[in-house]
C-alpha cells in the first residue's frame, strides 16, 4: 500500500521546469538621496471641486463633452529631507520612507527567516531596483517616477507610532498633489486610501507591491517556487494561485509552446488578490467592484550573483488599480496564513489554504493534530507519530482484507502458474488467449478470491492518506515546528551534520523501515526480477525522500513502523500457508 500510495504522491515531488520572460518595463525604484525641499505651507488636502455640465446645442442628435471643471489653486507640500517612520506593535514593525511613502521593511514580529532573524517580507536588495511595496503606478510615467521619489509629509509627525493609528503622507508641487493614508489596527489588517489629483479631476492610479514577497532568505529557486500570484472573482468558491512559473506537467498536458507571459491583467469584481508564499500572505481586499489586480515576474540580478541566467531570482510584483478617475481604496491582510486568523477577516480568507481535492479528510485531520498538540504533548513531531498511530489503527480492518486477499493471491501462485505455462506458446492477440483468462477467473471463483479485493481497500484508504500528506505540507505550525534532538524544523528536510558531512538519518531510518515491511508482507508478484524491482524500490524512494520535509519523513516512518507491529500479528495469527495447491486439471488447447 505504502508502494502505490509513494507512487501516486511522486509526482508532487518532483522538481518544476520553469520558463519566464522578463517584464518590460519596471516601477521607479526608491533612490538613495533626494534633494530637500522647503513646505511654506502646512499640509493641506485640496477638495475636488463637483464637475459641470455644459449647456446642450440646439440639435437633439449630438451631446457635447462637459467642459473640464475650472482647476483648483495646490498649495506646495514638501518634506524638508527623507526620514523613516516605524508603526510598531507585538505582530509587526512597519518602516515607511517619507522620499516616495514607501514601504522599506514589513517585519512578522513573531517569526524567523531561515537565518534565524525577524522575518522581512520585503526583499531590500530586489525592491531597491525594482521598486518597493506601496508605489505608485500612473500613465503618465514621469508623474510616476516623480511621486514615487518625492518628498512627502507624514502626519501624525514622529520617528515611532504604536496602532492604532491612522498616518497620512502627502506631496503636493503645486500642480499635482499625491495623498496616501494608511490605517493600523490591532491585527494584521491595513486600510489604506491611495489618490492622485491634478487640480482639476482625480488621476487613475495603482498601488503596488514590488520586488517579491515572503521569506528572502531561502534560495532564489525555492523563493520562486514557492511564491505566487493569488486573486478570487466575486462569486468564486475560493482563490485561485497564479505562478506566471508553468511546472514542467502543466505545460507537457497543455501543449503549450513558448515562454509564459510576464504579466497578466485580471479584471474586476475581484473579492480578494494578492501575493503569497507557502505559509505567509500579503492580500488586497478591493474595495470597488470596478478595480482590476495585475502581476507578473521581473528578473534582475543581486549585486553579489555568482550563478547561472536561469538561476537569477524571479520575483512576483503585483497591483491594484482602477480606470476611474477617483481615489483607490482597499484593505490589505498581511500576515501568516493561519486558519484562525484567516477566517477572522471579512470575507474569510481560509481558502489561501488549500488542501486540495480532500480538503473534507484533511481540515478534520489538522484540527486533530493540532487539538492532540495543544492539549497532549505540545510538540508537533510527536503529535504527528500519535495522529499517524491513530489513523494507522483505525484503518487496520481495510489493511487486515488488503493483506488476506495478497494471501490467498499467492497460495494459489502455482496454479496460476500452471494455467499460464499451458497458454504461453500463443501470442497476445490469440483468440485461444481468450480461454486462459477465463480459466484464471473460474479458479478465482472456485477459491472465492476478488483479484480487485487487495486493491479496493487501498483505493478506500487514498483520500484520508492524501489529505494527511497535505495537512503536514501546508499549515504554518509547522513551519520551524522542533521534534527532537537534531531536527529543529519540521518543515524542512533532515539533514544532521556530524564533523560537517551530511547525514539524513530521519530518511534513512525510513527506508529500513520499508524495507523489513516489504520482507514481511506476502507478495503477489511471482517473477523474480519483479520481485527485486520491489526490493530496490526502498532505495529510490529513499533517495526522493531526501529533500522531503522531515514532518512527511516522519509520518511515513512512524507509518511503516505501525506496518511492521500489525504485519507481525497478522503473520502470526493468519501464516500464509507453503504448501503448494496440486495443479488442477484443464482442458488441452486446440492447436
Amino acid at each position: 500500500m505504502l508502494i502505490a500510495l509513494v507512487l501516486i504522491f511522486g509526482w508532487l515531488i518532483l522538481g518544476s521546469a520553469y520558463l519566464v520572460k522578463k517584464y518590460p518595463t519596471a516601477p521607479a525604484k526608491k533612490p538613495a538621496s533626494a534633494p530637500a525641499q522647503t513646505a511654506p505651507t502646512a499640509p493641506a488636502q485640496a477638495a475636488a471641486p463637483a464637475p459641470a455640465a455644459a449647456k446642450a446645442p440646439a440639435k437633439k442628435s449630438a451631446t457635447a463633452k462637459p467642459a473640464p471643471p475650472p482647476a483648483v489653486a495646490l498649495p506646495i507640500i514638501t518634506g524638508s529631507s527623507a526620514q523613516d517612520m516605524v508603526v510598531e506593535n507585538d505582530l509587526y514593525r512597519v518602516t515607511f520612507s517619507t522620499q516616495g511613502a514607501l514601504v522599506k521593511s514589513w517585519v512578522l514580529k513573531k517569526f524567523k527567516d531561515e537565518k534565524d532573524q525577524p522575518l522581512d517580507l520585503v526583499d531590500a536588495a530586489a525592491s531597491e531596483k525594482l521598486g518597493y511595496p506601496m508605489s505608485l503606478g500612473l500613465a503618465d510615467a514621469d508623474l510616476q517616477g516623480k511621486l514615487n521619489q518625492a518628498l512627502y509629509v507624514a502626519t501624525p509627525s514622529g520617528s515611532s507610532l504604536t496602532p492604532p493609528v491612522k498616518l497620512e503622507f502627502t506631496y503636493s508641487d503645486g500642480k499635482v498633489q499625491a495623498r496616501k493614508q494608511f490605517t493600523f489596527g490591532t491585527d494584521y489588517v491595513l486600510r489604506g486610501e491611495v489618490s492622485v489629483y491634478d487640480g482639476q479631476r482625480f488621476l487613475p492610479v495603482e498601488v503596488g507591491w514590488y520586488g517579491g514577497f515572503g521569506d528572502h532568505t531561502l534560495p532564489p529557486l525555492q523563493v520562486t517556487a514557492t511564491e505566487s500570484a493569488v486573486f478570487q472573482p466575486e462569486g468564486a468558491d475560493k482563490p485561485k494561485p497564479e505562478t506566471l512559473m508553468p511546472s514542467f506537467f502543466g505545460r507537457l498536458l497543455s501543449r503549450e509552446s513558448g515562454p509564459p507571459p510576464d504579466k497578466m491583467d485580471i479584471p474586476g469584481p475581484l473579492a480578494l488578490a494578492g501575493l503569497e508564499d507557502r505559509y505567509f500572505a500579503g492580500i488586497i481586499l478591493p474595495g470597488a467592484s470596478d478595480e482590476a489586480f495585475r502581476f507578473g515576474r521581473r528578473v534582475w540580478t543581486p549585486p553579489d550573483f555568482k550563478g547561472k541566467e536561469e538561476e537569477k531570482p524571479r520575483p512576483l510584483f503585483a497591483t491594484l488599480g482602477s480606470a476611474q478617475a477617483k481615489p483607490l481604496s482597499f484593505r490589505m491582510f498581511v500576515g501568516p496564513k493561519d486558519l484562525d486568523l484567516l477566517k477572522a477577516v471579512n470575507p474569510p480568507l481560509d481558502g489561501l489554504v488549500d488542501f486540495g481535492w480532500f480538503t473534507i479528510f484533511a481540515k478534520p485531520l489538522f484540527m486533530g493534530l493540532r487539538y492532540i498538540h495543544d492539549h497532549w504533548v505540545n510538540n508537533y513531531g510527536w503529535a504527528i507519530a500519535i495522529l499517524t498511530i491513530i489513523i494507522n489503527m483505525l484503518m487496520f480492518p481495510l489493511k487486515l482484507k488488503q493483506i488476506r486477499s495478497a494471501q490467498e493471491m499467492q497460495r494459489i501462485q502455482p496454479l496460476m502458474k500452471g494455467i499460464q505455462d499451458k497458454y504461453k506458446q500463443y501470442k497476445l492477440n490469440d483468440p485461444r488467449r481468450q480461454k486462459m483468462n477465463q480459466e484464471m477467473m473460474k479458479l478465482y471463483s472456485e477459491h472465492h478470491i476478488n483479484p480487485l479485493g487487495g486493491c479496493l481497500p487501498m483505493v478506500v484508504q487514498l483520500p484520508i492518506l492524501y489529505g494527511f500528506y497535505r495537512v503536514l505540507e501546508l499549515p504554518i505550525e509547522l513551519r520551524h515546528a522542533p521534534w527532537i534532538w537534531w531536527i529543529k524544523d519540521l518543515s524542512a528536510p533532515d539533514t544532521f551534520h556530524p564533523f560537517g558531512i551530511p547525514v539524513p538519518i530521519l530518511p534513512t531510518i525510513m527506508v529500513i523501515s520499508m524495507f523489513l515491511l516489504q520482507k514481511m508482507t506476502p507478495m503477489a508478484v511471482a517473477d523474480p526480477n519483479q520481485r527485486r524491482m520491489m526490493y530496490l524500490m526502498p532505495i529510490v524512494f529513499g533517495i526522493m525522500f531526501y529533500k522531503l520535509a522531515s514532518g512527511l519523513v516522519l509520518y511515513f516512518l512512524i507509518a511503516n513502523l505501525v506496518g511492521i507491529t500489525q504485519q507481525l500479528y497478522i503473520n502470526k495469527r493468519m501464516p500464509l500457508k507453503q504448501a503448494a495447491l496440486p495443479v488442477r486439471k484443464t482442458v488441452e488447447a486446440k492447436e
